[in-house]
């Protein structure tokens, strides 16, 4: 799927969300990266599978957005 050089990690790969983005939609916060991956703004994402993996923000930025 991916035609970059080098090719960007595959949606298995741990560093999966280092993938470039090929499509974006900043209105709605998401995009779709070469690997097949979506990524929303707050960091959860939608595996090619269908799995979905949960937000996963570091606390200190949850914190600071709590406050």
């Amino acid at each position: 799927m991916c035609d970059h050089s080098p090719n960007c990690p595959n949606a298995e790969a741990a560093d999966h969300e280092a993938a470039k983005a090929v499509l974006r939609d900043a209105v709605n916060g998401w995009a779709l990266l070469c690997n097949g991956v979506v990524r929303f703004d707050d960091t959860g994402e939608v595996l090619p599978d269908g799995r979905v993996v949960a937000p996963h923000r570091p606390g200190h930025v949850l914190q600071a957005a709590s406050s």
